[in-house]
């Protein structure tokens, strides 16, 4: 239960934290997918890159389209995959939020001991393998 609460809040705090520049914190998840790739991705190696489902990554990516935050380009390998890209106004959008992320995030973890963190990634990483291999690898997760 715990699990679950610290997720829905940790939501909510993003969710405020980035609602000033029109995200929300799905939103603004795949955008760093999107910042953080070495190349353009489709929606399904972004979906991979997040174990998210596809469907509901490729929602939220047409919602970024709609609303100018992110576009779509040609596919030099696949011609009806295409490679989604940050328009200038969506990756402003994106720097905009990380700037504000990082002394809210510095503010949570202020009384938190560095060892705590490392045992809490830890923790989080073995679960995540272990909760992956008893999924036959389907490593998705709605966003």
């Amino acid at each position: 239960m715990t699990l679950f609460r610290v997720n829905n809040a940790t939501l909510v705090w993003g969710d405020r934290l980035v609602q000033p520049f029109g995200l929300t914190s799905a939103r603004w998840q795949i955008m760093g997918a999107i910042a953080y790739a070495e190349r353009p991705r489709t929606v399904a190696w972004l979906a991979r890159d997040l174990g998210a489902n596809r469907q509901n990554v490729q929602r939220i990516v047409n919602e970024l389209e709609k609303d100018g935050l992110a576009g779509f380009v040609p596919n030099p390998h696949h011609k009806r995959a295409q490679l989604v890209v940050l328009t200038p106004s969506g990756r402003q959008a994106y720097e905009r939020a990380v700037e504000v992320w990082y002394p809210a995030a510095d503010e949570l973890a202020k009384e938190l001991k560095k060892e705590d963190l490392a045992t809490a990634l830890h923790v989080l990483n073995t679960l995540r393998g272990k909760l992956g291999a008893g999924n036959d690898g389907e490593d998705e997760a709605v966003i």
